[in-house]
């Protein structure tokens, strides 16, 4: 199972939830807000603080966070996207730094909801609660 746990009221994180869903045609991940029982639980379960508020990619039973999840992500995704797994030859404090600073300011530039995105019926299994 490919699971990425997603910060739900976050407009840039909903939407590439959107956009991974679109480039992932056999349905190879499924999805959980960050703030929902099974993220809290997954959470707790592979030690990362339930403050986190990266991404998490739970792929069987490996946990990844920041960078290095967007990126094994990218690589499940159809061609050119793959492409980009190619970046985690960079050395991870390098592109974590990136990867916080887009997160430290991702309200602020693509703003927030007040609650976690409903899916619409044609992706709503993809949907874990």
């Amino acid at each position: 199972m490919r699971l990425i746990l997603f910060d739900g009221k976050c407009n840039f994180c909903n939407k590439s939830v959107r956009f991974i869903i679109g480039r992932d045609p056999k349905g190879a991940f499924q999805f959980a807000s960050l703030q929902s029982g099974i993220g809290q639980e997954l959470l707790e379960k592979h030690n990362i603080p339930k403050t986190t508020d990266s991404l998490v990619l739970i792929d069987d039973d490996h946990a990844y966070i920041e960078s290095t999840a967007a990126l094994k992500v990218c690589s499940k995704l159809k061609w050119p996207w793959k492409v980009f797994s190619l970046f985690l030859i960079i050395p991870k404090p390098l592109r974590d730094s990136l990867y916080r600073l887009i997160a430290k300011n991702r309200y602020k530039w693509f703003g927030k909801q007040e609650s976690c995105m409903l899916p619409s019926e044609n992706i709503r299994d993809r949907f874990i609660d």
